[in-house]
């Protein structure tokens, strides 16, 4: 029975670090999971993969494994590397970069060019009517 010690990610789904401060004890599982025929669920035999404990400290973690004489693996975090950015900075069109350096522009049905990887620019047309 190994039990793994990490500090859990913070989600794609969420800019913040909610639930991500906390250390978490998980089990490794120690047998495979089966495919019941009938129904098709997958089940187990192994209840340890249940259990989900939260220690506030690695080193709560650890005291509580050494003290019931489990084996654990600790994963230390990653640094997270914040960029700071103003909104204007996020929200500004980037200038389109061909996809490769020495192609020429491609004439499109419209009579206007546009680079290879690139969406084809906008036409404005003028409201002035000739009569």
């Amino acid at each position: 029975m190994v039990a793994r010690i990490y500090k859990p990610a913070r989600t794609a789904m969420q800019s913040g670090t909610a639930k991500t401060k906390e250390w978490v004890l998980d089990y490794e599982p120690e047998q495979p999971r089966a495919v019941e025929p009938l129904m098709g669920w997958t089940s187990s035999g192994d209840m340890r993969q249940q259990v989900r404990l939260r220690f506030e400290t690695k080193e709560e973690a650890i005291a509580y494994c050494e003290r019931h004489g489990i084996a654990y693996q600790l994963a230390e975090p990653k640094p997270v590397a914040r960029r700071a950015m103003s909104y204007p900075n996020a929200t500004a069109r980037k200038k389109c970069v061909p996809l490769m350096p020495n192609c020429s522009p491609i004439a499109s049905a419209a009579g206007t060019t546009a680079q290879p990887g690139c969406a084809p620019p906008v036409v404005k047309s003028s409201s002035v009517s000739s009569e």
